[in-house]
C-alpha cells in the first residue's frame, strides 16, 4: 500500500505559500537533507498546475546546466509526476502526465497499488486541502520557518472540524527551522474542564 505524504515548506503562523524572502534565508544542509529524504521516498510525484508550472520551469534547465543541483534536478526528471490541472495541456517535461479521472479516486487507487511505494505531493496548497479534507494524506511533512510570513495562502483553511495530528518525528535545527512529521489520527474523546481541573497548578 503506498503512503500519500504532503511536503511543505511552511511560516510559524502557516502560510505555505513561499516568498523567498522569508524561505530561503533558512535553507541551509539540514534541510536540503530532510527534503531529499523526502524526495527518495517516492515513486510518484502528485503536483498542483502552479506547483508543476513553476518545477518545470526551473528543474530541467538546471539539469541540462549541470551545476551542483543537476543530480536532484535529474531524480525529479525521472520520477513519474501526475499533474492535477482542469485543462487538458502537452507536458514537456519528461514522465509528465495529466490526473486522468477524479483527484480522490485515482489517490486511493494509487494508495492500494502494490506497485507503488510512496506519492508525494510538494507544494500544491489545494491538492493537499482536498486530500486532507478526504482522508487520503498519510503524512504531512513540515519544515517549519521560524518567521511568522502574515501574509500568504495557509496550509489549514476554514472548515466545519479540526484535524487531530500525531507527531511521529521531530528535529530542530541550527536555523531554527522545525522539522515536524505528523500523521492524521480520529479525533479524541471528548474532555472538559471538570476532566482536566486537576491537572492545574496547585495554588500557594
Amino acid at each position: 500500500m503506498a503512503k500519500v505524504i504532503s511536503t511543505l515548506f511552511i511560516s510559524a503562523d502557516g502560510v505555505a505559500e513561499i516568498d523567498p524572502d522569508w524561505h530561503f534565508p533558512y535553507f541551509d544542509d539540514n534541510m536540503g537533507r530532510a527534503v531529499s529524504e523526502d524526495y527518495d521516498t517516492a515513486d510518484v510525484l502528485l503536483i498542483g498546475r502552479e506547483t508543476y508550472d513553476s518545477f518545470a520551469g526551473a528543474w530541467p534547465g538546471r539539469e541540462s546546466a549541470g551545476g551542483d543541483d543537476a543530480p536532484f534536478a535529474k531524480q525529479l526528471g525521472d520520477l513519474r509526476k501526475v499533474v492535477v490541472s482542469r485543462q487538458s495541456r502537452e507536458f514537456p517535461w519528461r514522465n509528465s502526465e495529466l490526473l486522468d479521472g477524479d483527484l480522490l479516486e485515482v489517490v486511493a487507487a494509487f494508495r492500494n497499488d502494490t506497485g507503488i511505494g510512496g506519492v508525494l505531493i510538494p507544494g500544491s496548497i489545494s491538492v493537499v486541502q482536498q486530500l486532507l479534507a478526504a482522508g487520503l494524506v498519510d503524512e504531512l511533512r513540515l519544515l517549519v520557518h521560524p518567521v511568522a510570513a502574515r501574509k500568504g495562502r495557509k496550509l489549514f483553511d476554514d472548515g466545519d472540524a479540526p484535524y487531530h495530528l500525531r507527531v511521529t518525528t521531530t528535529e530542530v535545527f541550527p536555523t531554527g527551522v522545525i522539522r515536524v512529521v505528523y500523521a492524521p489520527v480520529e479525533a479524541p474523546a471528548t474532555v472538559g474542564y471538570d476532566e482536566v481541573k486537576e491537572q492545574l497548578p496547585a495554588g500557594e
